[in-house]
């Protein structure tokens, strides 16, 4: 099974007046096929290669273009100084079609097609092998399955986002209520969470403050309700949210120290309370880039990584966000008491970096987007799949 092949080509027409050669474009329309097979080979009898060994072994698959080339799909590993290999189980996309295709020093192939192979273990997927002029080799095939290959969006539609914001009273702060234009944190929870809230179904999202001083008594507080409700803190929409978190600039008194891990250890208490995949949190913050818990905020993290989470952190302003880098671990991966963490859950966008002129100005929303949205589907993916957890069924398709 083939996928047609389209060659075309154009001459290049970079400089006037002159020829510059010609482009070839060769493409490949692959089948919309989800399912993902998962197959283990072993061997037999291999002819030796190595003077003072046996051999190292190893397969490599390719798939057999239209045009009769071959375009390498899955190599297995190498099975060090045996004659009777056996590989490790992968998995290859059911679209990738592909043959055996000899490469490095030449032991023997064999041929083989999907259906076959679609048998499983049996008489049919033991497969001498022709080498040269050596009798008696055979691979087989151990085992085969087939699954469909989940998608982000098989999963999102049961996903439960959070949002969590940071004198207002003085122009030069981030704060600043200004009855002409928005503030750089409401201009950032506007456009971030007009992105992110289309993923959550009844638009009731729990928001949190941290870093103020709030009333009745003054008390310092990092994980205080925007709409002043301890026992339901959620907002209907990021309208709501921003309408609360203007609202309670009036009424508490920002105050440090600034601390992450509370607010991330809030969520990460909800979150703990559904690991079957119904629900996912994502936990919007917004700072300047001041955190004064570091080392209790990457064990918060650490800690939250094995949950069904992530963090989205917009930095607002000019300042150096060296310590929400370090957070975000795309480089190295952010680490605790000695404990890595399970996975990468944290995403940290540098809001200034989608202002064209400064607030109010402009905003490159689908940069923003793109930026903000850019690891949550794989970090949603690596929590389900880690747990084996399906997407459930969406209400239209129910029986």
């Amino acid at each position: 099974m083939c996928a047609p092949t389209l060659l075309t080509s154009h001459p290049g027409s970079g400089i006037p007046g002159k020829k510059c050669g010609t482009i070839i474009l060769l493409a490949e329309e692959l089948g919309n096929c989800r399912d993902v097979a998962t197959l283990q080979f072993c061997a037999s009898k291999l002819d030796k290669k190595d003077f003072f060994g046996k051999s190292d072994p190893f397969m490599v698959f390719y798939r057999s273009n239209e045009d009769g080339t071959f375009t390498i799909c899955h190599k297995t590993e190498v099975v060090r100084n045996t004659l009777n290999p056996v590989w490790a189980a992968f998995a290859i996309p059911v679209r990738a079609l592909w043959n055996c295709y000899p490469l490095h020093d030449f032991i023997g192939e064999f041929t083989t097609s999907y259906r076959e192979l679609a048998r499983g273990q049996s008489r049919f997927n033991v497969y001498e092998v022709r080498g040269d002029g050596y009798m008696g080799m055979g691979v087989t095939l151990l085992s085969f399955a087939v699954e469909a290959e989940h998608t982000f969006l098989d999963y999102i539609r049961g996903a439960e986002p959070h949002a969590c914001a940071g004198n207002p009273s003085q122009p030069t702060s981030l704060h600043y209520l200004s009855p002409f234009q928005l503030n750089a944190y409401s201009l950032a929870l506007r456009a971030v969470g007009d992105i992110i809230q289309d993923y959550d179904s009844d638009k009731m999202f729990p928001a949190l403050g941290f870093g103020a001083k709030v009333p009745p008594d003054g008390h310092v507080s990092h994980e205080f309700p925007l709409n002043g409700d301890a026992s339901n803190p959620a907002c209907h929409g990021i309208a709501g949210v921003l309408e609360a978190y203007q609202r309670s600039l009036r009424h508490v008194q920002l105050y440090g120290p600034t601390n992450f891990a509370p607010v991330v250890n809030h969520v990460a208490r909800s979150a703990a309370t559904v690991l079957d995949g119904s629900q996912y949190f994502v936990l919007l913050i917004i700072t300047d880039g001041v955190i004064s818990d570091m080392a209790q905020t990457k064990e918060a993290i650490v800690n939250a990584a094995k949950l069904p989470m992530s963090i989205i952190i917009v930095g607002v302003g000019q300042a150096e966000f060296d310590a929400m880098v370090e957070l975000d671990g795309d480089d190295i991966r952010i680490s605790s008491r000695g404990k890595v963490a399970e996975r990468d859950i944290v995403q940290f966008v540098p809001f200034r970096d989608y202002m064209t002129g400064g607030p109010g100005a402009g905003l490159s929303m689908a940069g923003l987007a793109r930026e903000v949205l850019a690891e949550i589907p794989d970090q949603l993916l690596s929590y389900m799949k880690a747990r084996g957890i399906k997407p459930h069924p969406h209400p239209s398709h129910v029986p």
